[in-house]
């Protein structure tokens, strides 16, 4: 079986916390990598061995049933910030979009900005 496509480049990795649902994020640096609520956290994959590392990373999460729908996502670097350049991963990044008072939309200042623009 052929492996899946990649995205083009630069890339993030998201996927959903296993125990609460909740859209994951993975940042991190050189030290070692973990998952993050905030999607201005995300490290950016913008290189083919940073993107290998991202896919190692979900590879091994899901096989520890950390998370489930890990995968890597194409975004637009905006005043540094990736932003998932589809409307399927930008939604999944700001929340539920149905009380803005509540949830990511009122505790993360990035994901206030997405659904603004």
């Amino acid at each position: 079986m052929a492996a899946a496509k990649r995205p083009a480049l630069p890339v993030i990795l998201l996927a959903n916390d296993l125990l609460d649902g909740d859209v994951v994020f993975a940042a991190g640096d050189t030290n070692g990598l973990h998952w993050s609520r905030d999607p201005g956290a995300a490290l950016i994959g913008d290189d083919d061995a940073t993107a290998d590392r991202l896919d190692a990373f979900a590879a091994a999460e899901l096989g520890n049933q950390h998370v489930v729908d890990a995968y890597l996502v194409d975004v637009a670097i905006e005043d540094g910030v990736p932003v998932p350049r589809h409307y399927r991963e930008r939604m999944k990044t700001t929340g539920p979009s149905i009380r803005r008072d509540l949830g990511k939309q009122a505790e993360l200042p990035l994901a206030q900005a997405f659904l603004r623009a």
